[in-house]
């Protein structure tokens, strides 16, 4: 029962060639320590479903990515997130671009373990346009009803960082919006979690902490204590988002040899190197919380 296990344990359940789902939104409760993980790992060719922030550009920018599904890449503040902007405009890597409610349906209609969801989002745009190999189906209560068939997006993992877990997969998510890290765990046929603290056993008894645990622990295959682990990214009200951080990330992008300089000065190293560098815990924590 005990699914606990390090970094480098749970990038090695993963395999080159996977479907990974990352949870969070944009720059929020992005599962980064795990992504950090994956760069320092030689895991390659990965198809990745976000709704995507840093670790989009980030695995783009290590060559770690063959095709991308996302409904928007961005870092708010900053409104293209930079290295998926490169692998876009060079044609480094394969996309589905969606708009957010398709992805949402896509991934709920692999919770749900059928094929598509009916749908008239994305009619008459160029979703359609742009992604020729979705299907349209007639309703088979009017076959005049013409309906968008938006294929089930299944995830061979999914990875979702949390405010607390258990050793069992038990886990919570604070703050206001779950995002839809529901969705990405039941669409997976494993989950793994980083979290900000492990426990031996949550409770879960009280109506108060249990909304707080939005999926199954028998949905998770591996648990990462990974303190501050959604750097540079926010986390609800623990710690906001470093846009000093981006800010520097994005400049660099800009520039011959940028992402070499980042992996070598922030994640080659390792995490706790990386906390480090990135001011130090206590300097992450005071990192206000932006309230939208």
């Amino acid at each position: 029962m005990n699914k606990e296990t390090d970094l480098a344990g749970a990038v090695a359940m993963l395999e080159s060639g996977m479907t990974i789902g990352f949870g969070g939104w944009g720059p929020r409760r992005k599962p980064m320590a795990l992504v950090r993980a994956i760069l320092r790992s030689d895991l390659a060719d990965l198809t990745v479903v976000a709704f995507g922030g840093p670790e989009i550009g980030m695995l783009c920018a290590a060559g770690k990515v063959r095709r991308l599904v996302y409904g928007f890449v961005s870092l708010d503040a900053i409104p293209l997130e930079p290295h998926f902007r490169k692998a876009r405009e060079t044609g480094a890597v394969a996309v589905r671009e969606l708009d957010e409610g398709l992805v949402v349906l896509g991934l709920r209609a692999a919770a749900e373990g059928v094929p598509f969801a009916p749908t008239r989002v994305g009619l008459g745009t160029d979703v359609l346009t742009h992604n020729p190999d979705l299907m349209t189906v007639a309703s088979p209560y009017d076959p005049a009803d013409i309906l968008l068939a938006m294929p089930a997006i299944a995830l061979d993992a999914a990875l979702i960082h949390v405010s607390r877990a258990d050793r069992r997969g038990n886990s919570q998510t604070d703050g206001p919006d779950p995002y839809f890290d529901d969705l990405f765990a039941r669409a997976a046929a494993r989950v793994i979690l980083s979290a900000e603290e492990v426990h031996d056993r949550l409770d879960l008894s009280h109506p108060t902490t249990a909304k707080r645990s939005l999926f199954d622990r028998g949905l998770v295959g591996a648990v990462v204590h990974a303190p501050f682990g959604a750097h540079p990214t926010t986390m609800h009200d623990r710690y906001g988002w470093d846009m000093a951080h981006l800010a520097a990330y994005a400049g660099a992008a800009a520039g011959e040899g940028g992402w070499a300089r980042y992996m070598a000065d922030h994640v080659a190293a390792g995490e706790a190197a990386y906390l480090e560098r990135a001011g130090g815990t206590a300097a992450i924590a005071r990192l206000p919380v932006p309230h939208l």
